[in-house]
């Protein structure tokens, strides 16, 4: 079981076996990752850019077929954040006062915080920020945004993560140096995703002191 779960946090270096041991099934197992890195808050820690590098690049190999893929992880997406937004609506902004264990309250606070200032955007942005992008959802639902509302920016969120990440494995994935420095590459593209939302942030903070008497 250890092992299993070993090779779960590690797909981008064991795709290739899921591949020949599980053959079709291996869409089961990404769409199951990416349904619960996506759905569940005690799991923010699976992997999810790498994985869908990592599966646009065997799309390219003709080991998975890359439409049938993404479009499957698309849907895994938009029903994981649907679920997780749900769980956060049924509980309530009670989930703040609570002492839970499994729940890492200073990033729900954050994610939280970020929300409130972005509003919407949040669900789409936060599909490239790691962990973030697990709590979204579920803050969305416990500060009760509007469903038709989040399910809009929900889609469209899923759409642009896994289309731009699977396509981008796809291109480029099989180049021996984007191999080689695979995790190189995506904490620069998670850089690219936060830097932006930081630099925002703090250019409104410095605003907001300036115009401040």
């Amino acid at each position: 079981m250890l092992e299993f779960f070993n090779m779960v946090l590690h797909i981008d270096q064991t795709l290739g076996v899921w591949v020949e041991q599980y053959g079709v099934w291996v869409y089961l197992v990404l769409f199951l990752i990416v349904f619960a890195e996506t759905g569940l808050v005690v799991l923010p820690f699976l992997p999810g850019d790498s994985l869908l590098f990592i599966a646009g690049a065997f799309g390219a190999t003709g080991h998975i077929d890359p439409f049938m893929m993404a479009a499957l992880l698309i849907v895994a997406a938009i029903v994981g954040n649907t679920v997780n937004y749900a769980v956060g609506r049924y509980i309530g902004p009670r989930v703040f006062s609570m002492n839970l264990r499994f729940l890492d309250r200073g990033a729900l606070m954050r994610t939280h915080a970020f929300y409130e200032k972005h509003g919407g955007k949040t669900i789409v942005m936060s599909r490239f920020i790691p962990v973030v992008r697990t709590f979204a959802p579920f803050v969305a639902g416990v500060a009760d945004m509007p469903l038709a509302r989040f399910q809009m920016f929900n889609i469209l969120g899923a759409l642009l993560w896994v289309v731009s990440l699977v396509a981008a494995g796809y291109f480029f994935g099989n180049i021996p140096l984007v191999r080689e420095h695979l995790n190189t590459i995506v904490l620069l593209g998670l850089a690219a995703a936060i830097v932006p939302v930081v630099g925002a942030g703090l250019f409104k903070l410095l605003k907001a002191r300036r115009g401040a008497p």
